[in-house]
């Protein structure tokens, strides 16, 4: 995937200074062309042969900032890793629907014979705290306590023994898109230190870093960890403007499931559908936005909502998912115009149901 794939062109559009209507337009059009390249045949064929190769699934939990692309940064075939984002990469799989959803897409690969690795994901930058996780509030001690719980809670749900399910903590810095390995808070593995990509030293180090990891995990996790280190390289190479990517410009927020196709930095808010206590994060999305109006970040002349909600099947699967995603909505509108009400004038919204198969976002209303 090329470096133009990760930011589709989005300073050539000068997307910030467009009408909003013209914003909007471009973002549907992303998700239009994510689908068409998610469905070609070359990426098709190529998920297919690199899940037969590394059958394990993995799971990431991660933050909303767009920068947080695993597959990108490990060269990965997109639609291997499954994400489960919002923000802050702040979760807890006490709250009843992520729970549920986990649960199941664990169990089903279970079912296909497939043992699962769980990503459990920070972020922070090694150059500028701020360009760090603002959701911890460029915190990342505490950042990195809030994963070492989730893993925590990962292990009462589906064991410690860790030989189907694999809890795995990684740091991801954005100034490189560098991972690091962490088998407790002390013993790490950061790959941007690391210049042999071959298998035999992937397979001495992680095996020596995780001796309880199943070999068939193992050998799953060492093309992402070989694709980061070269990766990294070609980063580095490079020389990213990283002062383009600190900007926060956002002006959309989404919520609900089904926003792979984003990942643009710093230009939406993702609130994944898991906490039973959305208002909050809601809340503090318009505030944030409105910020950005008022320090002429962003046009003055509108926000946006997209709602979206996954479904598998046609039939019942799909009119549930298109009852979920108008609720969203609505609920969204509903704490604006408590919290927010002078933001009303400028929202426009879609509402949106997500084809899993094909990834195709269609607008319902």
């Amino acid at each position: 995937m090329k470096d133009i794939n990760r930011y589709i062109d989005a300073r050539e559009a000068d997307i910030y200074n467009m009408p909003i209507n013209e914003r909007i337009d471009w973002l549907l059009n992303l998700g239009k062309k994510h689908s068409e390249t998610y469905c070609a045949p070359d990426a098709y064929l190529s998920r297919k042969r690199y899940s037969a190769k590394h059958p394990t699934m993995i799971i990431a939990l991660k933050c909303m900032d767009g920068r947080i692309h695993i597959p990108y940064a490990t060269k990965t075939p997109m639609g291997i890793v499954k994400p489960f984002r919002n923000i802050g990469g702040m979760f807890n799989l006490g709250w009843p629907y992520l729970g549920e959803v986990l649960s199941n897409t664990v169990n089903n690969a279970i079912e296909s014979s497939q043992r699962v690795l769980i990503l459990i994901t920070y972020h922070y930058s090694k150059g500028d705290n701020h360009r760090g996780c603002a959701g911890f509030n460029y915190d990342c001690e505490s950042a990195k306590k809030h994963v070492f719980e989730i893993k925590k809670q990962v292990e009462h749900i589906f064991g410690s023994n860790h030989q189907t399910v694999y809890p795995l903590i990684c740091g991801f810095e954005t100034d490189e898109d560098a991972i690091i390995l962490h088998e407790d808070e002390k013993k790490v593995l950061n790959l941007a230190e690391c210049e042999d990509s071959s298998n035999e030293f992937l397979f001495y180090k992680l095996k020596s870093m995780y001796p309880d990891m199943p070999d068939r995990i193992l050998k799953d996790l060492m093309p992402l960890a070989k694709g980061n280190i070269e990766h990294i390289q070609e980063v580095r190479k490079s020389h990213r403007n990283l002062a383009l990517d600190s900007v926060h410009r956002e002006w959309i927020i989404c919520v609900g499931r089904g926003f792979d196709f984003l990942h643009v930095p710093n230009i939406a808010l993702i609130i994944g559908p898991y906490s039973p206590d959305l208002g909050g994060p809601i809340s503090k999305a318009v505030g944030i936005i409105k910020s950005n109006m008022s320090k002429g970040m962003i046009p003055d002349d509108g926000f946006f909502l997209l709602a979206s909600a996954p479904y598998s099947e046609i039939g019942a699967d799909r009119a549930r998912a298109e009852l979920k995603s108008r609720f969203l909505s609505q609920y969204v509108t509903d704490v604006i115009k408590k919290d927010y009400p002078e933001m009303m004038s400028l929202l426009n919204k879609k509402t949106a149901v997500l084809n899993w198969h094909t990834r195709n976002l269609e607008m319902i209303d």
